[in-house]
């Protein structure tokens, strides 16, 4: 577990951040981009929980969270998979949790009929924001996968999560009895 004893050090107030691994980026690098989206999300999560969600979706929020925090290490290191130790690592278990979660939930909200208007309750707004910065999260994952290494669990975690998250949104609206705002082509 890190122990940050001073949050202002000083190293990168010349436009240069420290790694995990030892290494030191510019602080405009592929790799702090999608970090920093990764922290992005996070914070948007974190907004969603303050929006009160059930305390069963409040719960796999947290967890969420917690992965969230486990990926932004894992690409705080410039080898594909950390090195034992060197911080925690995300397995094939928590993709195919938010796989079943994902799949829960499409079964008692059934099939989608068209595409839908962000919105509704403050949670599900919340929830769908945080799945439009998951995807801008992935896309920085991408960017930064063609030209490091990055383990593909963590391309497959954020994929399988803004599944869950539209899910997500679209169970609170249904919990809340506030009908889905379908997009109206013309």
């Amino acid at each position: 577990m890190p122990r940050l004893t001073k949050i202002t050090t000083r190293r990168g107030d010349d436009g240069g951040t420290d790694l995990a691994d030892g290494g030191r980026v510019r602080k405009d690098s592929r790799r702090i981009h999608a970090i920093g989206s990764l922290d992005e999300l996070n914070s948007a999560i974190g907004m969603a929980r303050a929006q009160n969600p059930p305390p069963r979706t409040d719960g796999l929020l947290q967890e969420i969270q917690n992965d969230l925090l486990c990926l932004g290490t894992a690409l705080a290191h410039r080898s594909a998979v950390p090195r034992k130790g060197s911080g925690p690592v995300l397995d094939g278990q928590r993709i195919r949790d938010l796989e079943r979660e994902t799949d829960e939930l499409q079964q008692q909200l059934g099939p989608l009929q068209n595409f839908l208007l962000p919105g509704g309750t403050p949670a599900a707004a919340s929830l769908h924001f945080a799945r439009a910065v998951c995807r801008r999260a992935e896309r920085d994952v991408i960017a930064l996968s063609r030209r490091g290494h990055v383990a593909s669990e963590l391309l497959i975690y954020l994929n399988r999560l803004s599944d869950f998250l539209f899910q997500a949104a679209r169970w609170e609206n249904r919990s809340a009895g506030i009908p889905e705002s379908l997009w109206e082509s013309r």
